[in-house]
Parts: structure tokens; sequence; C-alpha cells
């Protein structure tokens, strides 16, 4: 299991005083919407300049026509990242032209399929697909392998099941890990670490709790013995 630290200040120099506090540890950096809208390739760039070995997951969630993703994609590879998402809802045609686009080059990133937001309640997920997060999770995560991608976004709640049912080296990178019990926030399914190391997790993100203390490195430091 890997740590995923996201990047999610409200200014560039916050995130890159968080990075600072922990650039002594394995980890990956996750840089998501805002923070590449805002800050673009640069920031990737200064990233890589406070440690070279620091790997990057751009959480940018991919949803668009099937071409329009391939192109995506293809820009992506000049970016120097090590690990990028789409979305499963995007369908198989498009998850297949993003890898068939992808086959050409030596060194790709890591590429997950975005599941089901760990934001939604089951409520709000079947009002929105009309089937429980469970089955679709389930569906989309071998929708997803089938199109030969690396792994998905899901729950850590999701996790052993869609090992079970795609293929035990399938990744999974679960967002929403309170690795000290701390509040949800905006998260519906929250997990800690060790149900996540029990799930069969690959990579856990956690954000709030790291960049929210008065200590980051004490907290990564803390999460990463748990391991």
């Amino acid at each position: 299991m890997e740590l995923c630290v996201a990047l999610d200040l409200p200014t560039k120099e916050e995130n890159l005083d968080l990075i600072n506090k922990i650039k002594e540890y394995d980890i990956w950096l996750k840089v998501g919407l805002r923070s590449y809208i805002r800050d673009g390739e640069e920031f990737l760039m200064d990233i890589k300049k406070i440690n070279p070995d620091f790997k990057i997951f751009l959480d940018l969630k991919l949803y668009d026509i099937p071409n329009t993703m391939a192109d995506a994609a293809e820009s992506i590879m000049g970016l120097g990242v090590d690990m990028f998402n789409v979305h499963a809802s995007a369908g198989k045609r498009a998850m297949q032209e993003v890898m068939s686009r992808l086959q050409k080059y030596e060194n790709r990133p890591i590429v997950l399929a975005v599941t089901a937001l760990t934001s939604f309640s089951e409520e709000e997920f079947v009002e929105v697909y009309e089937n429980s997060i469970e089955k679709k999770a389930d569906q989309f995560a071998k929708d997803a392998h089938e199109s030969g991608l690396d792994g998905v976004v899901c729950s850590a709640y999701e996790s052993a099941s869609i090992k079970k049912i795609t293929d035990k080296n399938f990744m999974t990178l679960t967002p929403g890990i309170r690795p000290f019990g701390e509040d949800a926030g905006d998260q519906q399914r929250v997990a800690d670490v060790a149900y996540a190391k029990g799930a069969g997790v690959d990579f856990i993100v956690v954000g709030r709790p790291i960049y929210n203390s008065q200590n980051p490195s004490e907290v990564v430091r803390k999460i990463l013995e748990q391991f």
C-alpha cells in the first residue's frame, strides 16, 4: 500500500510549503482540479524541484467523448506525471480509446477509472445511476479492467469485491481515508488505514488530516507506520 497526499490547499504557496514539510518521505502527491487549473504545468515542475523522486497523481477525472479523452490523455503524457484518471461513466469505448492511444508510449503513466465518488451517499448515487453503489462500482471496475486500464478509484468498501471480480493485481486507489478517526467532512464512505489495508487497497489518499495538522510530517510518519 502507498500513501498519496492530496494537495488541496487554497494557494500554490501553501501547497509548496506542505510539500517541503513532507519532502523526506517516499510518497505520492495528488494534484486535483483546483490546483491544476490555478497553477498548471509549472506547479508539477515545482514539485519535482523539491524532490525529483515524488510521484505525481494528476486527478482530473477525464470525462468526454472518446476522441477528446484520448487527445487529453496524450497531452498528459507530456506533463511527466506518474498516474492520471478518467471517468468509467464515459464508457468502455472511451476507455479503450485512451489505452489504445497510449500504447505507442514506452513509459506511460498508471491509468485509473473513477467508479463512484466517495462523496455520494447511497441515495444520491441511486438518483443519478439508478443502481446501488456496490453493483455499479463492480460493473464500472469490470468495464475498466476489460478496457485495459490499470485500476480504479473507489471507496475502501468496494476494493475487495473489485479485486475478486477483476484481478488481484488490478489496482484500487481509495480517497476518503481518515487515519485517526477524523471527521468525515464532505465524504460519505470513509474508512481508516487498517480497513483499507485489509481490503487490499493499493493507494490511499489522505488530505485534510495531513494539511490541517500543525505537524504534517509527523502525521505522514504515523500513517506510514500503519502500513
